[in-house]
């Protein structure tokens, strides 16, 4: 049986720079009946390991060091047993939810990772935070593309360790360069497709956001 994808929504908080605000966090599971990865189990692991049940976790992908994607991330990884995989340019975040600690794996791009005859490629797309990854997944025809896009745009680039430059560069390349008929599995919200967003780019940079 090939993969399949399943989403679980889970609700919580997102604080950075002395501010905290109420999340709802897309968290993606993509795999068989057999074994499956996770891709940012936010919030709420106990419901995340329901859904899993005695399905084999056999990573933990996230896609970017924001509190609201990691906070639960270890408590996760301790039901299931797996290990996490992070961009280690997002050390700094990493670290101010586990001082001195280090996710156990470090991701980069082009990056794969295999799962029920699936293949993840990760994808770097620094701008929403420095290690922001992307997970390409070509023969679903889908893109989770974490806090980076959409839709309807990018990702916030307001607080600390953002960039809108940066951000629009990375779509405008990595992202807006996959097929039109890619979805864009987000962290946060609706799904969209690349088709979709492509021709917005340029409004997106004359509104600065």
């Amino acid at each position: 049986m090939g993969a399949r994808i399943e989403n679980i929504v889970t609700s919580g908080t997102f604080s950075l720079d002395g501010g905290t605000w109420e999340v709802d966090n897309n968290v993606w599971i993509i795999g068989n009946d057999t074994e499956v990865i996770v891709i940012d189990p936010a919030h709420d692991p106990a419901a995340i390991r329901e859904v899993v049940g005695d399905r084999r976790v056999t990573k933990i992908l996230l896609t970017h060091g924001h509190d609201d994607h990691i906070r639960y991330a270890r408590e996760f990884a301790g039901l299931v047993d797996a290990p996490i995989h992070m961009n280690p340019e997002d050390q700094v975040l990493w670290e101010k939810v586990f001082p001195g600690t280090a996710p156990d794996h470090r991701i980069t791009d082009g990056d794969t990772f295999d799962i029920a005859g699936t293949t993840l490629t990760a994808l770097h797309t620094p701008g929403h935070s420095p290690g922001s990854t992307c997970f390409h997944a070509e023969s679903l025809g889908v893109v989770f593309s974490g806090d980076t896009l959409f839709n309807g745009g990018p990702g916030a680039t307001g607080r600390s360790y953002s960039d809108f430059d940066t951000i629009i560069d990375s779509i405008r390349t990595r992202l807006f360069t996959l097929p039109d008929e890619t979805v864009v599995k987000t962290g946060h919200g609706d799904e969209t497709s690349i088709g979709a967003e492509k021709p917005h780019l340029r409004e997106w940079i004359e509104r600065g956001h």
